[in-house]
């Protein structure tokens, strides 16, 4: 067995189990059969529902474009960050392993940042606020890589962790809180397609950055780029949203969510 082919069968052992306890915990109400082609026949239905859902409801559009913003950024980082580490200690090995490393501090990141949500949320005021600071921050951050790359010094590794961590810090505070008021403002009936456009959003604009960054000189610019289509996701967040009425069924009266 290939040394490397180790941590790839923990990961799928690890996943087996996790399959097996959602299996277990998560039970499903019983639901009419669906067929393979009842359900791609729904496909572009639901699709256009969540692009409709988007046009009519600023928050979710705003939800939407910022996810977009997003998926650029992640893209612009995994396909850059392997080479910018190797530039930064001068060999592909040493490379590999500084990139191995940052890739686990970065989910090591992403996580401190989910934990710490409802937290910024309550500090800030509002889930909105919160996903401001959120995005803010990884802009930050894509700006001090962006800037670093400028200056390929040595002491400049610390900083290319610092904002690589900064990034996934961000996403991780600003994800939750997105997907709470996407929670407020879209009924039951409605949620699985708005998540579903809200990653369709991200994967195909992502897509599209990772073509265009591939296609620039190495250099600072690529990164200042994805640092701007970020910025301009945050600045949505600049405005507090407003807040949709829902009608309580118990007493028939219509109040704010909270």
């Amino acid at each position: 067995m290939l040394p490397l082919s180790v941590p790839v069968l923990l990961g799928a052992a690890v996943e087996i189990v996790l399959a097996c306890y959602v299996l277990t915990a998560l039970r499903e109400p019983p639901r009419p059969p669906a067929t393979a082609r009842s359900v791609l026949r729904g496909i572009p239905g639901a699709a256009l529902d969540g692009v409709r859902l988007g046009g009519r409801d600023a928050l979710v559009r705003r939800i939407l474009l910022s996810a977009a913003a997003a998926g650029g950024a992640l893209a612009a980082i995994e396909l850059l960050m392997p080479g910018r580490a190797v530039t930064l200690t001068g060999a592909s090995e040493s490379g590999a392993m500084l990139f191995a490393a940052l890739a686990f501090g970065g989910f090591v990141c992403a996580g401190v940042g989910s934990h710490l949500a409802p937290f910024t949320a309550r500090v800030t005021g509002s889930g909105a606020r919160a996903v401001l600071a959120g995005l803010g921050t990884s802009a930050t951050g894509l700006v001090l890589l962006g800037v670093t790359a400028a200056f390929p010094h040595p002491l400049a590794t610390g900083f290319v962790v610092v904002g690589f961590g900064l990034v996934y810090l961000g996403f991780g505070v600003a994800g939750p809180n997105e997907n709470d008021l996407l929670h407020q403002r879209v009924s039951s009936t409605g949620r699985a397609t708005a998540l579903s456009v809200q990653s369709l959003a991200q994967q195909s604009v992502g897509a599209l950055t990772g073509v265009a960054v591939g296609a620039m000189s190495p250099g600072p610019l690529p990164w200042l780029l994805t640092a701007a289509m970020l910025l301009s996701g945050t600045l949505l967040w600049l405005r507090e949203p407003d807040r949709p009425a829902v009608t309580t069924a118990a007493r028939g009266t219509t109040q704010p969510v909270p």
